[in-house]
């Protein structure tokens, strides 16, 4: 039996010494390490923060003490420590554990987190609920370098300098967040604690003394030395936003992290750690590349390559494929992404034309705002964000974009449900946000060869366009080197039929047009491709002459597709059954796509029996 089958709680962890709790350090890592390879997951994040968490666990009493970790996906420690160990398996597996901190999971999981740059504002949040209760526990919140790059980061460190209320933030510097971090923000954080150390200079002050006039010099030079030393600190920008500052520390030497911590639970007011950690610590092929294993499929522990499943492109792919293309050809055509280059496809975009590329940092609604600019000049931006991550930007788009009618691509990857990240990640809304909003195209894509279209088409719109698509594998259809536009607002009759009118949108239109051929059904089908504007004419024509309508979409029943085919038909006072397949009104779990959409009936033995 090892040192982590004997942790069932935090409290464990209170007997262990220092050489033991590294120990345990060593079985926490093999222990992701192995899980991870089988279920996927965010393996390098987790494996940077072993030590770290062990040492919060060692020196504060969660769950009477609050834990708050940012986007969650370094939780893995975490959930081994408070009593999850015998169910670490099943981690973002279907009825299993989540990948990040949920509330209903463990008391321990304080606040639940999957977005960055929360968890400072939901900890301050805490500690003034703390103090109006007139409690007494701590409260801290562990964020990375990267989700400091957004905006609700900063505000919520301005509020709390303010508030000066007693609260512990642990700055966890890896250099990185998913992407290489971006921006003055991480520049400053990384050139400073890269200062050549100040020996060097004392030093030369010794030697300057001994010669004529030496005293006076040397005098001079440590006022300067200590003027610099103020200037250049990388805590002078939190010291100046009302935090006592600490570090930078070795966030792997368990022993000066116990001391730390132990010192700073201690003081009152506005407290920021700053703890210096490696990315993939104790893996090598994770420390080697740190953005391939921030969060991985299942993969092969001896060599580190992921074990693929053979099958058509993904989206993502003929997505990125199609950009490049296209930019090939129109220099006005530029790539945005929010932190996300690898997963959005952008970083291909990123190799061919770097002047082009744009990495804004974990900064969403910047980089819409950013976008909006860049079209007021001339340019083609094409943004490229999951989403779950879209949804922080609604105001940009609105006030920004769409307002001003300003040519800009929203390329939503990851529409729908996703699977094993869940309910944090799960893209069930845009198409209800976005369909309300003036100005704005919206499209979906049956397959790959008309996402390739809908591309070429969105590129020639003099305004906004939103095209939605989904995670993982195509149909399997070629992406045409010179795609031929769709025309807007025109959906496509597939099959014709007279007893019910199916109205589909996206990748849901092969599985009707599969269900509808497995059972001979009579029933017309329609590639509605847009969700905003409507192919009015030709929907209400295959309306007419049919005994009810189904609709299908892979978004939420509230204000989505269905939604928008029910005004349709009251406003031109049609009378007709009409059910609605999609995304019931409730947060799906994480787990398999497969398992996800039969659950809600968003698959084709469900569409099969409602056109029995």
């Amino acid at each position: 039996m090892g040192l982590l089958d004997t942790i069932q709680s935090p409290q464990d962890l209170k007997l262990l010494g220092e050489k033991q709790m590294r120990a345990l350090a060593g079985e926490i890592r093999q222990e992701i390490i192995s899980t991870v390879s089988k279920t996927g997951g965010h393996l390098a994040p987790s494996l940077g923060v072993v030590e770290l968490t062990i040492a919060l666990h060692h020196v504060f009493d969660s769950p009477k003490d609050k834990i708050i970790w940012d986007v969650g996906h370094q939780s893995y420690t975490h959930k081994l420590l408070t009593g999850r160990k015998d169910r670490f398996h099943t981690i973002r597996q279907y009825k299993g554990l989540s990948g990040f901190p949920a509330m209903q999971e463990s008391e321990h999981d304080a606040f639940g987190t999957g977005h960055s740059s929360t968890s400072i504002s939901a900890a301050l949040g805490m500690a003034k609920a703390r103090d109006l209760k007139g409690e007494r526990h701590s409260v801290i919140a562990v964020i990375g370098d990267g989700a400091l790059t957004g905006g609700l980061a900063f505000e919520g460190l301005n509020n709390a300098g303010h508030l000066k209320t007693d609260i512990i933030i642990i700055l966890n510097d890896n250099g990185m967040s998913i992407s290489k971090n971006v921006g003055a923000w991480s520049n400053y954080l990384h050139r400073m604690v890269t200062i050549p150390h100040y020996a060097n200079v004392r030093e030369k002050i010794n030697r300057i003394k001994n010669l004529p006039l030496g005293k006076q010099a040397a005098n001079l030079i440590l006022g300067f030395e200590k003027t610099a030393r103020a200037l250049f600190s990388p805590g002078m920008l939190f010291r100046q936003l009302g935090f006592n500052y600490y570090g930078p520390i070795n966030g792997h030497n368990i022993g000066s992290m116990v001391h730390a911590l132990d010192n700073i639970k201690r003081l009152k007011g506005p407290i920021l750690l700053h703890v210096r950690t490696k990315k993939g610590k104790g893996y090598r092929f994770a420390e080697k590349d740190k953005t391939r294993f921030h969060g991985i499929s299942k993969f092969n522990v001896g060599n580190g390559n992921a074990i693929k499943c053979d099958g058509p492109i993904s989206y993502t792919d003929a997505f990125s494929q199609m950009l490049l293309r296209l930019a090939e050809r129109d220099k006005r055509i530029v790539a945005i992404t929010a932190a996300m280059a690898p997963g959005t496809g952008l970083d291909r975009f990123a190799r061919q034309f770097p002047s082009r590329f744009f990495d804004v940092g974990i900064a969403e609604q910047h980089a819409v705002t950013f976008a909006a600019g860049m079209a007021a000049q001339g340019f083609r931006p094409v943004v490229a964000i999951y989403s779950t991550f879209l949804q922080r930007a609604y105001d940009q788009i609105i006030h920004d974009v769409c307002l001003q009618n300003l040519p800009v691509v929203f390329a939503i990857d990851r529409a729908g449900l996703v699977g094993d990240d869940g309910a944090t990640h799960h893209g069930s809304f845009d198409l209800a946000f976005l369909r309300t909003v003036p100005n704005l195209v919206i499209m979906a894509p049956k397959d790959e060869n008309e996402l390739g279209r809908m591309m070429k088409t969105a590129l020639n719109h003099n305004g906004p366009v939103a095209i939605r698509y989904p995670r993982g594998c195509g149909e399997g259809r070629k992406v045409y080197e010179e795609p031929k536009p769709v025309k807007i607002g025109k959906a496509k009759v597939l099959r014709k039929g007279r007893k019910t009118a199916v109205i589909c949108i996206g990748p849901c239109v092969t599985m009707a047009l599969e269900a509808a051929e497995e059972l001979d059904a009579d029933c017309t089908i329609i590639n509605a491709r847009f969700a905003k504007p409507l192919d009015r004419k030709r929907i209400l024509d295959a309306v007419k002459g049919a005994k009810k309508v189904l609709t299908i979409e892979e978004n939420s029943l509230q204000g989505g597709f269905g939604s928008a085919i029910l005004e349709l038909l009251q406003e031109n006072n049609i009378k007709i059954p009409v059910e609605r397949i999609g995304i019931p009104d409730e947060f799906i779990e994480h787990g398999p796509q497969g398992i996800l959409r039969k659950k809600i009936g968003l698959e084709k033995e469900n569409i099969k029996r409602k056109l029995a």
